[in-house]
């Protein structure tokens, strides 16, 4: 059966990477970073503050996003936008977002990677990497975390692991209008979880080095 979705997970990802790169060179969009440096004054109150948290749906730190490629960011923002992910004030804030601001945002949190994750993760124990491998987790996120295999997909290494719980957690809610993520490959991956195999696999993946962080505005420092 795990080798069933595990196949099912990897022809979907193949299918979703080609419609995925056809967008993204139908769009011709291109970032520019000064722009979204300035644009970005209504993202720093959250994600420019070192531990912030979030109370919304549980508490948990806001999503280190410095360091995400431009792609990922439009592709969550345009998610947010259209109510693929419910969460009042992000759906809010990327309403308010021409393609354009979403653009320039995501060339600008790009602009601050500065580091490169190892090629070979920490290792994980023989439990976590079983819950890895049956989630085929490395197929989508890269064999480090670091480098998913389509750029619209987000880089989870060394992301905070109670975030990383509540997004998992998130895929499997249904019927709800301010809580969830909709995406059918999700949705089925992580209903396969408990939610302490969940936490697990995000404290893992937490300890990761990656290339995420934090870039605290002056008034934050």
């Amino acid at each position: 059966m795990n080798h069933l979705l595990t196949t099912i997970a990897r022809t979907f990802v193949a299918a979703a990477t080609l419609v995925a790169a056809a967008a993204a060179h139908a769009q011709g969009a291109t970032g520019d970073v000064e722009a979204g440096r300035k644009k970005a004054e209504m993202c720093v109150g959250c994600h420019g503050i070192p531990g912030y948290q979030n109370s919304f749906p549980e508490v948990h730190k806001v999503p280190m996003i410095s360091g995400q490629s431009g792609a990922y960011i439009v592709s969550a923002l345009k998610q947010y936008q259209k109510g693929e992910r419910k969460h009042p004030s992000m759906r809010g804030i990327a309403g308010s977002l021409s393609e354009q601001d979403m653009a320039d945002l995501g060339a600008f949190y790009a602009s601050h990677a500065t580091a490169t994750a190892p090629e070979t993760p920490k290792a994980a124990s023989p439990k976590v990497a079983a819950l890895i491998e049956k989630g085929a987790c490395i197929s989508c996120h890269g064999a480090n975390f670091s480098k998913p295999i389509d750029p619209s997909y987000p880089k989870i290494g060394g992301q905070h692991a109670d975030y990383l719980f509540v997004a998992l957690k998130s895929y499997t809610v249904e019927g709800n209008n301010l809580i969830g993520r909709s995406n059918g490959i999700m949705a089925g991956i992580a209903k396969q979880y408990s939610p302490a195999e969940m936490r697990e696999i995000a404290k893992y993946l937490a300890t990761v080095e990656g290339e995420l962080k934090v870039v605290p505005q002056s008034r934050f420092k």
